[in-house]
């Protein structure tokens, strides 16, 4: 475990627009300071009613950013909740721009660094067997060995991704490289990032268990593991009007200051209709309070299993779908050797292409490959195969972890 106060407070020194809320005792969260998420139909009446803050105002696709005054010293969350109404139906859609972080690592959770691993064999797609006939009859060859189903589209919102022997050569990297690589060194202290290569290990998983994906690397988070909700909205507005992506891994997440969902977040999700299925991570938070986006109805929200038991970590609740092994998982990782010395003859920063991670964020990946693996071997649409792989009639189910993903 690092220091939790540290961390924070080296978080909150990079971020300096950053500001922790815990409106409620006990149930923290990080936000952008002065900064207010609006749908596009609210924002004539949310700049009519805080016009005494108002700065300014940045519009996207459906929404507007709008910033108030960091002089008028505005909490933003009292304000939110103000503007979208008592109880449970909200009269305005606006939320606070709330920070995200990629998942092994949670200020206000566990701690984990990837590790050096030996190389591992390249995921390879598996020819399909025939399939057993009647006494005297001829074998049936699946029509998958015949003419191999399109390949599945798999949008990883993450760090981006690096090059790797396992994909580099094929034409959906080939389309993308320049664009999502990632940084590794974005401090320039000579040491890798804390999620550096987060993206390319998830990536590494979803080939492993589906070795003919495509994937289709998106960057909404930094190097440090930390972005905000506003550049997940886009992104998820992107691949909307993208209308390519079948699956979508988020390996990221957060609490919000009410313990609701954002209803920005919700809308960009609802953007992509059923024909795209969303997995996200639960979150490393060792809690049952519920973590967005994963705990949205139409998300695939993962928990992390250590051997048959939760890891320790692992968020957990009625709000949790399935769950997947999430300790100690090997990937295909970046190339880096940093200033760390030698341990007992072994060199903790030097990575070779591979290594070992533990956390909620590899365990959402081993579901959205196990999904997109079904979809191509049985010529399947996507959400079909989404609900094969959490069928309770044919997979086993814990309480509070869903559907189990082996």
């Amino acid at each position: 475990m690092f220091d939790q106060e540290a961390r924070l407070e080296r978080l909150l020194a990079r971020h300096r627009d950053a500001r922790l809320a815990e409106p409620v005792a006990g149930r923290p969260t990080l936000i952008r300071r002065d900064q207010l998420l609006v749908a596009d139909r609210d924002v004539p009446a949310v700049e009519d009613l805080v016009r005494r803050w108002y700065d300014s105002r940045h519009d996207e696709a459906g929404l507007s950013l709008v910033r108030l005054r960091e002089s008028a010293r505005v909490d933003v969350c009292e304000l939110a909740a103000e503007l979208s109404g008592e109880g449970r139906h909200r009269r305005l859609m606006i939320a606070p721009n709330h920070l995200v972080h990629g998942q092994p690592m949670w200020w206000s959770g566990p701690a984990d660094l990837p590790r050096p691993a030996p190389p591992l064999p390249p995921p390879r797609a598996s020819v399909a067997a025939p399939s057993a006939a009647p006494s005297g009859a001829p074998a049936r060859v699946s029509s998958d060995a015949l003419s191999p189903s399109p390949p599945v589209t798999v949008a990883v919102l993450d760090t981006g991704l690096s090059p790797h022997p396992w994909y580099e050569a094929t034409d959906w990297y080939a389309e993308q490289r320049d664009e999502v690589i990632e940084a590794l060194d974005a401090n320039d202290d000579y040491a890798l990032d804390a999620q550096a290569g987060h993206g390319t290990f998830i990536a590494g998983v979803i080939l492993q268990r589906a070795p003919a994906a495509r994937i289709r690397a998106h960057r909404v988070i930094g190097s440090d593991g930390v972005g905000d909700e506003l550049t997940v909205i886009k992104a998820l507005t992107w691949l909307a009007a993208w209308g390519e992506a079948d699956l979508v891994n988020l390996s990221i997440g957060c609490h919000t200051y009410d313990d609701r969902p954002s209803p920005l977040v919700a809308q960009a999700v609802a953007l992509l209709g059923r024909r795209t299925v969303i997995v996200a991570c639960a979150g490393n938070a060792a809690t049952d309070r519920p973590f967005w986006p994963a705990a949205l109805k139409p998300v695939i929200a993962v928990a992390a299993l250590n051997g048959d038991d939760r890891a320790w970590f692992s968020n957990y609740g009625w709000w949790v779908d399935a769950c997947a092994p999430g300790v100690g998982v090997a990937s295909c990782f970046i190339t880096f050797d940093g200033s760390r010395p030698q341990v007992n003859g072994l060199d903790p920063d030097r990575f070779q292409g591979y290594a070992t991670w533990s956390g909620t964020s590899f365990a959402a990946p081993a579901v959205t490959g196990a999904i997109a693996g079904l979809a191509m071997r049985e010529n399947l649409p996507v959400m079909a195969a989404a609900d094969l792989t959490l069928d309770p009639a044919v997979a086993p189910s814990l309480p509070d972890l869903g559907i189990v993903v082996s």
